[in-house]
């Protein structure tokens, strides 16, 4: 089949603009309505398929076998690698590599785990609040979302939280994908925030190593058979897979918290009628906001999908922010319903082999910020339009103006 046969994309979703101007959602409806599977030739990231709807996705990641999340085929973004670099992480890997390192991290996310990580969360959330200002402005972004999130991070690698803002940097640095950074300019200083990083959680492993294991992630980490003996690249990788996964996604979907009960305020009312919804409410954030806007995975073999050829090398893009706005799934999708019946088949934290292994905490922290609001009886008033981040990878703010209002 060649490439004049195939349905094109009118317009190339990667833009930053279209999440900066949070204009996204035209695009990808007229996708979902006209060609759930079609092929772009030009992009400032080569030609790409997009898959749009929730059908096609979840095919897609359940195909694992087919399409890869290899580094060195690809990677897991719409880039060709992390700035230039291959990023061989965990969940830039296929099986059985994918499977032996997930397997390191996973406990730390256990049932049991998670019962002493739910009392952390409850404690830092209250004195998170406890320290915001009534009747005054500030930024939610970086007194609530960006400080919770992190600090949670924190104990998950047993480290000082006043080491947060420097694991935020990083963080933002490993997940920065943008047009606007294919430049040796940009690559130059991403590798340079890298290796500081790397520098920094070198003296944390080789303590570790020199004592008994425990359940923080860098000891799981470097006692174990998997993850115990990696390339300087490789511990890059994946921790910096771990400070993005454990923040950004998070604090994404904590900061549309304010958006979302804003425009729907009945919502909000309706959990403090039911605070039994907010488990569910936590799950609708994260379709709502779809703070992982895609992934990538790249075609191993010529296969067809959706009666499209892809052809061995193609990446193809799921567009997670369609997917969870999907009408066919989730009726009047784009209102913001704590209530809704099926919020957890949202795709938010992937799908398959590939699902986030941190889903538990997240939800966890989601829920924790959504029952304090409640218990309070406040609401947290916009002052001023958010300035949203420059990504067609995360889906997030940079800024949110608010004030906390008593009822």
């Amino acid at each position: 089949m060649t490439t004049a046969t195939r349905p094109l994309t009118p317009v190339d979703v990667s833009q930053d603009a279209l999440y900066v101007e949070d204009t996204w959602r035209e695009p990808f409806a007229q996708l979902r309505a006209e060609m759930p599977l079609s092929w772009r030739e030009d992009s400032p990231f080569g030609g790409y398929w997009s898959a749009v709807t929730h059908d096609l996705v979840a095919e897609v990641e359940l195909r694992h076998d087919v399409f890869s999340s290899r580094w060195d085929k690809g990677n897991i973004t719409i880039a060709e690698a992390v700035n230039g670099e291959g990023f061989p992480n965990f969940i830039a890997q296929d099986q059985p590599i994918h499977t032996a390192q997930r397997k390191v991290i996973a406990p730390a996310f256990s049932p049991s785990q998670m019962l002493k990580l739910d009392k952390a969360v409850k404690a830092r959330t209250a004195q998170l609040l406890d320290g915001l200002p009534i009747g005054e402005t500030f930024d939610w972004v970086e007194r609530v979302s960006i400080p919770q999130t992190l600090g949670m991070l924190c104990i998950l690698f047993d480290m000082p939280f006043e080491e947060w803002r420097d694991i935020k940097r990083w963080s933002d640095w490993a997940s920065s994908i943008s047009a606007e950074n294919l430049n040796d300019e940009y690559r130059a200083q991403f590798l340079g925030q890298m290796g500081e990083m790397l520098a920094r959680f070198d003296r944390e492993l080789e303590d570790r190593r020199g004592k008994p294991a425990s359940d923080d992630l860098l000891s799981r980490m470097v006692h174990s058979e998997a993850m115990g003996s990696m390339s300087p690249m490789e511990r890059i990788a994946n921790i910096a897979l771990l400070i993005v996964g454990g923040n950004d996604t998070t604090r994404n979907s904590m900061s549309a918290l304010v958006e979302a009960f804003d425009t729907y305020p009945d919502q909000l009312e309706r959990l403090r009628a039911d605070p039994s919804l907010i488990a569910n409410a936590a799950q609708e954030i994260v379709r709502w906001q779809s703070p992982v806007t895609h992934m990538r995975r790249t075609a191993l073999v010529d296969t067809d999908l959706a009666g499209q050829t892809i052809k061995a090398g193609e990446k193809i893009v799921m567009w997670y922010i369609s997917a969870n706005r999907d009408e066919a799934v989730f009726p009047d999708a784009e209102r913001f319903d704590v209530g809704r019946a099926n919020a957890r088949r949202h795709l938010g934290f992937g799908h398959g082999i590939h699902r986030c292994v941190g889903a538990k905490l997240a939800e966890s922290q989601l829920a924790m910020v959504i029952a304090e609001i409640v218990r309070r009886n406040i609401r947290i008033v916009p002052q001023a339009k958010p300035t949203r981040l420059a990504s067609p990878f995360l889906h997030g703010f940079t800024a949110m103006p608010v004030r906390i209002e008593s009822l």
